[in-house]
């Protein structure tokens, strides 16, 4: 339980600080532009609200529906549908009295608030903390390798030497690189020592994501058990924490790499492990459970398997190596959604509960950055989706202004709000939906 307020108060301070900033970046050029900001909300106040204070024209407050936030500016068709207002004449502090050039920078200040503090925030983070990364002979035992990647010639304990013909500085980021980024050669040095380049297709990404073999290369480290979950298929069959685990199905387990692909691969319901005991080796069944698991919690007899080397950066170097971060961090963000249109990716969408779960159970105030600067990127992201009741919606029809020289009728606005509105809303239950889904079934 502690762990989960933890993680919602991490998630609640994050898109508390995103809400705010993305919402100041539609009220600074409102108001530099003589625009009337009725209300600038943190969270939505529908019926009523939580605080509130007038100071001049705005009223500030605080909603108690912790979905988003929002700034009322007069004159402007917004999910406020104040359509008494629209019927008005115009007058000289509406939205609507404004030329279409001010319009659309009051409408994209919100995502360039966004996008801005996500390279802030990664300066920072570089500058404060640096970065830990590993070269090729930091991972001990090298990679194991999913059974998509063993089809291009990888093995079972390769180390990554080079990508694209170049070193590759910290290859604990190579999972990523394969998902989103374009990855058409690697070589690596075999278990053996022998060194080989291996050529990988252009769609090496999709192939990953659809055997569901993500990350597609982990640290091998030697395992022991730590404990035995009661009632589970490991319990029941005898299985004890003093137990070595030899081989499963015959095959020579020494690293818990091998034994997730055993149980994976098993031939039949049931898998037969050979374990060492008080010296004497002895055979048992376990039946595992539909998910393949047996019930164990593992460690490592070699805490050593993976050394982190530390970078810091001084303050110059931090702001290009930031500079930098945030660009990928775009590029990458916007390479996922060639996976969100799929069905296997649409069941991957996660809503409140996911991005919850992506804080860590500790409060670590690194982690918090690095995840808000995340998230002001797919606030960003998203709020530029050409849909109606969006940022990128209004910007769309304002575009379509300046292009055409019209201007698209208030009804019509109206009725594209309100189509708008019904898809984000239809999309929000859709993505938590699943959350829920995977909490009781997963």
């Amino acid at each position: 339980m502690t762990e989960f307020f933890i993680k919602a108060a991490q998630l609640l301070l994050s898109l508390s600080i995103l809400v705010v900033l993305h919402e100041f970046g539609h009220y600074i050029p409102a108001k530099l532009f003589k625009t009337r900001v009725e209300k600038f909300y943190l969270f939505f106040d529908i019926k009523f609200s939580l605080f509130k204070k007038k100071i001049g024209d705005t009223e500030y407050g605080i909603g108690w529906l912790p979905l988003g936030g929002y700034v009322k500016i007069a004159g402007m068709i917004d999910e406020s549908m104040d359509t008494e207002q629209m019927a008005k004449p115009p007058q000289p502090w509406e939205f609507r009295s404004k030329p279409v050039w001010q319009r659309l920078i009051i409408m994209l200040g919100g995502v360039t608030v966004n996008f801005i503090l996500a390279f802030v925030l990664y300066i920072m983070i570089l500058f404060v903390w640096g970065t830990n990364y590993a070269n090729k002979d930091d991972i001990k035992y090298g990679f194991s390798v999913t059974n998509t990647l063993k089809k291009y010639g990888f093995e079972d304990g390769d180390k990554i030497v080079s990508v694209n013909g170049k070193p590759f500085e910290n290859v604990l980021e190579l999972n990523i690189h394969l998902l989103l980024r374009e990855i058409n050669q690697v070589t690596v040095e075999h278990f053996d020592g022998t060194v080989e380049r291996l050529h990988l297709p252009e769609d090496i990404g999709p192939q990953l994501f659809e055997a569901g073999d993500f990350p597609a290369m982990t640290p091998r480290y030697p395992l022991k058990l730590d404990s035995i979950i009661s009632d589970s298929p490991a319990s029941r069959a005898g299985l004890l924490t003093s137990d070595k685990i030899i081989s499963i199905d015959g095959v020579a387990i020494r690293f818990l790499s091998d034994l997730t692909k055993g149980i994976k691969n098993k031939t039949s319901e049931s898998i037969s492990l050979k374990i060492l005991r008080n010296g004497i080796e002895k055979e048992i069944t376990i039946i595992p459970k539909e998910d393949n698991i047996i019930g164990i919690i593992t460690s490592t007899s070699d805490v050593d398997f993976v050394k982190l080397n530390h970078k810091n950066y001084s303050f110059t170097e931090s702001i290009s190596e930031g500079i930098a971060l945030g660009y990928w961090s775009i590029k990458d963000y916007l390479a996922q959604f060639k996976y969100i249109f799929t069905k296997k990716g649409a069941s991957q969408i996660g809503g409140f509960a996911a991005i919850g779960n992506m804080f860590p159970s500790t409060w670590n105030w690194q982690a918090f950055w690095m995840l808000t600067a995340f998230l002001s990127i797919m606030l960003g992201v998203l709020n530029l989706l050409p849909i109606p009741a969006l940022d990128g919606g209004h910007v769309m029809f304002l575009l379509y202004e300046m292009v055409s020289g019209r201007k698209p009728s208030d009804k019509f606005l109206e009725y594209a709000q309100i189509t708008g509105f019904l898809l984000l809303i239809a999309l929000v239950l859709f993505a938590n939906g699943n959350d829920i889904y995977k909490a009781i079934f997963d």
